[in-house]
This record gives C-alpha cells, sequence and structure tokens, in this order.
C-alpha cells in the first residue's frame, strides 16, 4: 500500500482545518478536483512553483508551510490546539519505521556522558549498519558496552510524529564477506571525509512511541 507524501498530508490536513471539501479548494487553486485528489494522496507529489502558490493561496498559508519549512529551525515549535495521543509501538511496527533506512543517531558513552551522533544508515537483514570514521571513544563502547541508536520523524507543521530506539550490541565489521554486504546495501555516509569504519548494531530490545490525533 502506498503511502500519502508529506506535502500530501499536509495540504489534506490544511483543507480539513479550514473545512474546506477538495472541491472547493480545486476551484479556489483553479485546479481540476481529480488533480487535487492525487496530490493528497500520492506518496510523492510534485507541483509546479506557480501551483504551489495558488494552492497555498487557496488554503490561506504559505507555500513553505505546505512544502514543511522551517528546517532550519529545532522540531517542535508548533503549539498544537488538539489533543494528541501517545502509541506504544510493537516491535514490528517500529521495524517497518525503520526498515527504509536514513538518518538515524548512535549513543553511546563518552568520558562526558551519553552521546548521540547522527549518521545515515541502512538495514542489513535484522542488524543496523553505518559507514563512519569511528572513534576511539565509540570503539571502545561497543567492547564494553550495549549502544542504542533512534530513528525518529517529527512533523511540525502537523505536530505528528513518531521515534524508535534500538537497543543492543555493536561490532565494528572486519569480515570481507560482511563488508562486501554492506557495500552493496548502499551504507554510504552524507559527510564528507574518510570514513570507512563499518559499525553492525544487533538489536536485542526495541521500543517506539508515537504520537498522532
Amino acid at each position: 500500500m502506498s503511502r500519502v507524501g508529506d506535502l500530501g498530508r499536509r495540504v489534506c490536513e490544511r483543507r480539513k482545518v479550514l473545512g474546506l471539501t477538495v472541491d472547493e479548494v480545486a476551484a479556489r487553486a483553479n485546479m481540476d478536483p481529480c488533480f487535487l485528489r492525487k496530490v493528497e494522496e500520492s506518496p510523492a507529489s510534485e507541483l509546479s512553483v506557480a501551483a504551489q502558490w495558488r494552492l497555498a493561496a487557496a488554503l490561506e498559508t504559505t507555500v513553505d508551510q505546505i512544502r514543511g519549512g522551517g528546517t532550519q529551525e529545532p522540531p517542535g515549535q508548533t503549539n498544537p490546539k488538539e489533543v494528541r495521543n501517545i502509541d506504544v509501538l510493537d516491535r514490528e511496527t517500529c521495524r517497518s519505521l525503520v526498515a527504509p533506512g536514513g538518518v538515524g543517531r548512535i549513543v553511546f558513552t563518552e568520558v562526558r556522558g551519553p552521546v548521540a551522533l547522527p549518521v545515515n544508515y541502512r538495514m542489513l537483514g535484522d542488524n543496523i549498519v553505518f559507514r563512519t570514521a569511528a572513534t576511539s571513544a565509540l570503539l571502545r563502547a561497543l567492547k564494553h558496552e550495549q549502544v542504542s541508536f533512534e530513528v525518529d520523524f517529527l512533523d511540525d507543521a502537523l505536530a505528528e510524529g513518531w521515534s524508535v530506539l534500538v537497543s543492543g550490541s555493536g561490532d565494528l565489521i572486519v569480515d570481507p564477506i560482511q563488508l562486501q554486504r554492506a557495500l552493496k546495501a548502499g551504507v554510504t555516509p552524507w559527510a564528507s571525509g574518510k570514513r570507512d569504519d563499518f559499525i553492525c548494531i544487533k538489536p536485542q530490545e526495541i521500543t517506539g512511541r508515537r504520537i498522532r490525533r
């Protein structure tokens, strides 16, 4: 089943806040209602700049808001006017949320205390794999203690989101076969520089929460 994309969700949510139908918004924006329904339902909506401006005006908001702007600001500044529920997620739901890969945070202990470093990761079977320039503190933590890995998604415009925390043991991948599997999985760092160390997190406990209407 396809998932509704961020732009489509924001458009739909804003329309409902205004109490408007698809036909009414389409008329305001000079759009075909069928096209607007497709925008709301599509997992990857694409609109021209002109269409975005017309749609934002029809929804009495800004292009920045329907596109999910505010990326340079910390999330959570929205003041929701509706009560949100917090759901405890089961293990399978947590696994499905982290399965696509993306950006997460490796959490381990340094001399100063717990630290969290953002890394982009992929799933290799049931394990989390990422590529980094492993620090001595990280390597020491992998040898002597459990580590955690956190992945989340926050939608400030909708004041919704989810968070998954994976805890388990971590190892530096040295086996050539495992290294080849990690490379084929597309484990590629965003950051520049020499990042040739592959780390594998083997989950022992997975927990998650979702906040929603």
